[in-house]
Formats: structure tokens, sequence, C-alpha cells
């Protein structure tokens, strides 16, 4: 069983990668409010937990070379981010962990999301993931 911080990573990564490959090749800023919802900030204005692990979910992303962006918004948001070329690749790919199905892997991320099951998306990540080395 997992834990909710890496459930709610795994969330946040799928949404990050899917918001930019649906408009890849454009740069966009991306918005923490758009993937993990409004924000509430303490007495201090300090962003909430919930949105400082999804801004951490997105520096992550690109320290491990699977976005790039020109600046931060605070913490607020990435700006002018964008796939790499090892997510690009990695996205619309077939599966490794699926040789029987033909859709890609942006395919099952968007299935995956759709369905609502922190499992599934927790088993896909993984397996999303641990196929990425092979694009390194």
């Amino acid at each position: 069983m997992s834990e909710l911080h890496i459930d709610d990573f795994y969330k946040d990564a799928s949404k990050i990668l899917l918001q930019l490959y649906k408009n890849f090749p454009k740069k966009i800023t991306i918005l923490v409010e758009d993937i993990a919802g409004p924000d509430a900030p303490d007495e201090f204005g300090l962003a909430c937990e919930r949105h400082q692990a999804c801004f951490g979910a997105m520096i992550w992303l690109a320290e491990a070379g699977y976005l790039s962006y020109a600046d931060t918004i605070r913490q607020e948001a990435l700006d002018q981010a964008i796939l790499s070329h090892k997510a690009f690749t990695l996205l619309t790919a077939a599966p490794t962990f699926d040789a029987n199905n033909p859709n890609s892997n942006i395919q099952h991320l968007r299935q995956a999301l759709k369905a609502g099951s922190s499992r599934q998306l927790e088993k896909y990540m993984k397996a999303l993931l641990a196929q990425a080395h092979t694009f390194s």
C-alpha cells in the first residue's frame, strides 16, 4: 500500500505530462492550481502542503529530464515549460509492460487518470518511469 504523498505525486506527474503533451511543441505556463486545485494559503501566506508537493513534482520532473522550463513564477507555476525529447519519445512509444496492447503510453496515461484508481495510476506510473530508463 503506497502512501498518500506518493499517490499525489503519481497523479500530479501524470497531469503535468498530459498537459505538456497536449500543448506540445508549444511552450506553456503550467500552473500548480491547474494540477492540484485551488490553494489554501496559511496565515503567513505560504502555499498549502498539497500545492508545495505539486510544485515539487514539477521541479522533480524537470530535474529528472522529463521537461524543461525558463523560469518559476514563485511556487505557483513553471513558465515556458515543454516536454523534453526523452518524455515526448516515451509518451508516444508503446508500453513495454503490455506488449499486446497497441496503445501508446500517452493513451494508457489518459485511461489511468480517467479511471480514477490510485492503484491503477501507481502501477502505470511505476511502469512508465521504469520504461523511461530505456530512453535516457
